[in-house]
């Protein structure tokens, strides 16, 4: 085979290392999406044991898998721990062992995603016969997936979710939106918490709350903590009020409090559109740690399109505002020059400003997004331009897509 094919039983034996090489935990098993038509069944992620827990790290929060270890993009790590899903598979459970006629599997070959640095699927399958009285030694021989097939399938659901897998959120929210209650329900328990996230933005309030109800507390609270900030004040201000305190009082302190924090805002304010997660640095920061920050692919493209500058703390409700530097600076600067010498002062909004005005302050300045501070000029967050544009449109504007695109 392949020189740069991974084995499952080498992988399975790896740390799970930190962005910085530290080891935090080791890898246990591999989590598997069943296959859909010709495509091979794809690694969606895999299970750890890390802190006395066993967690799930999603194959896209990998930067590189290979002899050294499984090293995170960033240092953050779910804690929650780790909960198989129906339909998918786990290699050491599920796969390793299982009888192919008179031979067993004895390993997964994986292989990297062509043009993808986070996606690992399955290439090959090791089979074995034992020695025995009448064979001396063990064979072994490598067979294409495609042979073993029958290996890997599971539910006609679990390949549903697997053919939705590669699929726009949108898209997806719009197919699933055509399906009765219950198929919606089965494929949102069937879906790993991030792609959830995903597609629960994508739909109404409404519409988010049919697609979730029967979802347990632990995975409600995992789903929307996968969610952008604002989206998951939106849909938790839908939920009638003895809900939302209870899903509030399940999630971590910091991140309930943020939630909170939005929801006492008006819907119909700046602060009630706003995201309280933008980048931001302070004027020390060089242009290299900008573009390090706004470089990592798990941030939304709106995110990584300026970094917001102020005094300490970094993290909202911030220091003084100090201005914004927007990417195509970043690109155009020496690595080395501080943040400081190259923001634009582009004036904040109020976070009581009515969302009219924002739309409008975001059309005059043709802006990406805009500061939202309070009375001392702390950063609270920022509206971003695709928040503005769900909230003007018409009620129905997702639907009309649906039908114009076919």
């Amino acid at each position: 085979m392949a020189s740069d094919l991974i084995y499952a039983f080498r992988v399975t034996r790896l740390p799970l290392l930190d962005s910085d090489g530290a080891t935090i935990g080791r890898i246990e098993d591999i989590l598997l999406a069943p296959p859909y038509g010709d495509d091979p069944p794809s690694v969606l992620g895999f299970v750890a044991s890390s802190q006395r827990r066993r967690i799930f790290v999603n194959a896209h929060r990998i930067a590189t898998l290979d002899n050294e270890g499984a090293r995170l993009r960033s240092a953050a790590i779910d804690l929650n721990h780790f909960r198989k899903r129906p339909g998918e598979l786990m290699v050491t459970k599920d796969v390793l062992d299982r009888r192919v006629g008179a031979e067993v599997v004895n390993d997964l070959a994986l292989r990297a995603v062509p043009g993808q640095s986070s996606e690992w699927e399955v290439a090959a399958v090791a089979l074995g016969t034992r020695a025995g009285p009448l064979r001396r030694k063990r064979t072994v021989r490598v067979v294409d997936w495609a042979e073993v097939r029958s290996l890997f399938d599971t539910t006609p659901a679990a390949a549903e979710v697997a053919a939705l897998r590669d699929m726009h959120p949108h898209d997806v929210a719009a197919a699933i939106r055509q399906l009765p209650a219950h198929h919606r329900r089965q494929l949102a328990e069937m879906m790993d918490d991030e792609r959830l996230a995903d597609i629960l933005e994508e739909l109404p309030e409404p519409e988010q709350l049919r697609l979730i109800e029967g979802l347990d507390l632990e995975r409600l609270v995992s789903v929307l903590e996968e969610m952008e900030t604002d989206d998951a004040a939106d849909l938790l201000s839908e939920m009638p009020g003895e809900e939302r305190t209870r899903v509030l009082d399940a999630m971590e302190p910091d991140e309930a409090d943020e939630l909170r924090r939005l929801l006492s805002y008006g819907e119909e304010t700046a602060g009630g559109l706003m995201n309280t997660d933008p980048v931001v640095l302070g004027p020390h920061a060089t242009v290299a740690e900008a573009l390090a920050r706004i470089r990592d692919p798990e941030l939304a493209v709106v995110l990584a399109a300026q970094v917001y500058v102020t005094q300490p703390p970094w993290d909202t409700p911030t220091g003084i505002y100090l201005g914004v530097v927007h990417f195509q600076r970043l690109l155009r600067e020496p690595p080395g020059m501080e943040l400081g010498k190259c923001i634009e002062d582009e004036p904040p909004v109020a976070v009581g400003l009515p969302d009219t005005e924002v739309a409008i302050r975001l059309a005059s300045y043709n802006l990406v997004s805009v500061a939202v501070c309070d009375a001392e000029r702390r950063l609270l967050g920022i509206v971003t331009v695709d928040d503005v544009l769900d909230r003007s449109l018409p009620a129905n504007w997702r639907q009309r897509i649906r039908e114009t695109t076919g």
